[in-house]
């Protein structure tokens, strides 16, 4: 009995350790891109992701926030439709993501859901989500709920996105923030800036590894066309 796998040795090889502990360093802020799931004048999912933007600046990031008006269904326009390029482009820019989410009939919106639905699996031969680390947030109008971060994080782990342990979950939004839209000082404010925190770690741990930490196998057996013609589907 042999002790060498069954495998093309030239796609498979131990890992390598000094790559993946000594990787070359980003100087540059990391990039977060921040997604929201409420159009009201004063959505509280909006003011949820304003607050954190405004804590990743202080720790470091550079920010930016997609705006879903305007935004059409999935597949009630083309790929070309000016608010589907900004958020592809913006997603494309992110080296992570916040998504915030009202609770709504006990899920997502349709708004939420319908920004992630636009973010393809692959771009060419390019997952776009891929490795990019993700922190999922949920305001609600009642009592305590996890129903929309739980789904948040299945649709990061769908994308491919590596979704980080801690997430915030805010009941009665409407108690939260001040007539200018600040959130006021709460343990739900500190369980945000926790958040955050983590989201910044895990983006600075993993985001100049990112090529390695995805280096598979199974895609390594496969040619970027063969992996175009599998992934990019025109319906499902």
């Amino acid at each position: 009995m042999t002790d060498t796998p069954n495998v093309d040795e030239p796609i498979f090889h131990p890992i390598d350790n000094d790559r993946l502990l000594s990787p070359d360093r980003a100087s540059h802020a990391p990039r977060i891109l921040l997604l929201y799931g409420s159009l009201r004048a004063r959505a509280y999912s909006r003011l949820m992701t304003e607050e954190a933007a405004r804590i990743l600046t202080r720790l470091g990031a550079e920010t930016r926030t997609f705006c879903p008006s305007g935004l059409p269904l999935p597949d009630d326009a083309g790929a070309d439709h000016p608010k589907v390029q900004e958020l592809r482009d913006l997603v494309t820019w992110s080296e992570g993501m916040v998504w915030c989410s009202p609770e709504r009939h006990g899920a997502m919106t349709g708004i939420m859901k319908a920004q992630i639905d636009w973010i393809p699996l692959s771009l060419g031969g390019v997952r776009p989500t891929q490795g990019k680390t993700l922190a999922v947030m949920q305001v609600s109008g009642g009592s305590q709920s996890f129903n929309a971060v739980n789904q948040l994080r299945i649709l990061g782990r769908w994308m491919r996105l590596l979704t980080i342990p801690n997430q915030s979950s805010t009941p009665k939004a409407f108690l939260e923030f001040d007539d200018a839209g600040r959130m006021i000082p709460s343990p739900f404010y500190d369980r945000m800036v926790d958040v955050m925190e983590e989201l910044m770690k895990f983006t600075l741990l993993t985001r100049d590894n990112k090529a390695y930490l995805l280096d598979r196998y199974s895609e390594r057996k496969e040619s970027a066309a063969e992996l175009s013609a599998r992934v990019n589907q025109k319906a499902i």
